[in-house]
């Protein structure tokens, strides 16, 4: 836990607005099929995967501190782009989050899966 645990929340309503003018008023909608943002948010992940690529376990901590801006800004990405797909789609992030939460409490309930790494195939 840190002092930004309790601030993670979906973007404030103003903000989605302002992301979906900036494409608008460059005209990207175009390039931005359902297909292109899905590979478009894997291609970011992949950017901040990289900011970890090679590090031993004991240094992660230590990057996340030195490249903070770097991760941020590609953590930025990928939530610029979801945005983007979730709108598109009109798919509402928040009752998705909750309906996933709720199968996996069914799929990894805590007396077999506190503690374990396994899928909930193996529990």
């Amino acid at each position: 836990m840190n002092e930004f645990t309790d601030r993670v929340m979906s973007l404030p309503q103003p903000l989605v607005d302002q992301l979906l003018e900036f494409r608008r008023a460059r005209d990207w909608e175009q390039f931005h099929s359902t297909r292109n943002l899905a590979a478009a948010i894997s291609v970011e992940a992949a950017e901040l995967l990289q900011c970890f690529t090679w590090a031993a376990d004991a240094e992660v901590a230590a990057l996340a501190a030195d490249n903070r801006q770097e991760i941020s800004n590609e953590i930025a990405d990928i939530v610029i782009l979801l945005t983007y797909l979730t709108h598109d789609l009109s798919i509402d992030l928040e009752a998705a989050v909750k309906r996933k939460l709720e199968l996996n409490a069914e799929k990894y309930p805590v007396e077999k899966a506190r503690g374990s790494n396994k899928k909930y195939t193996r529990l």
